[in-house]
């Protein structure tokens, strides 16, 4: 049985953290992560690289190797993979081998959402978001991100659970078009994800994130059944 690894990272660029997050980046990232924070406004980088350098801590983790000796590898399904290349589904290679390992994450509300399958087999996909139900009340949220089943299903909710049936679809979009890697070049008003195989919702007690966030993750993993994978936290 696939086992997925889940982990909440509390907010973690606290004032006076700045330039601690930035002196462990420049140690322990490659450049292309290090350029991208650069083309960020400095807030929006510094959370940036502590994505980073949490990410890099959990797959070392996981794996059992020392963080410093990985190397950033991004595979893109349109512009293919390359040590120059900056976006795309994260990997890691260590001591210049690639690392079996498909990783995931998303951000929202401050918190930070890892995921991640160990020795995975090649081909193995994932994907994982968190959302937060604040930020779904806009006018034309539902035309933009909703499928007309899903748009007419959420006519039966009541009026104070909107906001969080809202946040729980477009965590579950976000995680399945990471997973396919098609992304938002994909409609979101497109895709119906009540029920696909391989997406399910995560539950605050598996992740640790609040109970108020929505979070989920997708996982296709190549010769075994759709949605048979199992899962865990760490």
């Amino acid at each position: 049985m696939v086992q997925c690894e889940v982990r909440a990272v509390p907010p973690f660029v606290l004032p006076g953290e700045a330039a601690a997050v930035r002196s462990d980046a420049e140690r322990l990232l490659d450049g292309v992560e290090l350029a991208r924070a650069r083309a960020m406004a400095p807030a929006a980088g510094t959370v940036f690289l502590a994505g980073r350098l949490a990410q890099r801590a959990f797959a070392a983790h996981l794996m059992s190797v020392s963080a410093a000796d990985l190397a950033t590898v991004y595979d893109c399904p349109r512009c293919g993979a390359g040590p120059g290349l900056g976006h795309g589904r994260p990997g890691y290679t260590y001591r210049g081998a690639p690392l079996p390992l498909a990783l995931s994450l998303s951000r929202a509300g401050g918190w930070t959402l890892l995921a991640a399958v160990a020795d995975a087999a090649p081909g193995t996909r994932l994907g994982t978001d968190i959302e937060d139900p604040s930020r779904t009340g806009f006018d034309g949220f539902d035309a933009l991100a909703l499928a007309p089943a899903e748009r007419l299903a959420l006519g039966d909710v009541a009026a104070d659970l909107v906001p969080a049936v809202r946040a729980r679809l477009w965590a579950r979009k976000e995680a399945w078009l990471k997973m396919t890697g098609e992304g938002l070049l994909t409609a979101p008003s497109a895709v119906d994800v009540r029920e696909r195989p391989g997406l399910r919702d995560l539950d605050p007690a598996e992740t640790g994130l609040p109970a108020h966030l929505a979070a989920a993750v997708a996982l296709s993993v190549p010769g075994q059944a759709a949605g048979s994978g199992g899962s865990g936290s760490s």
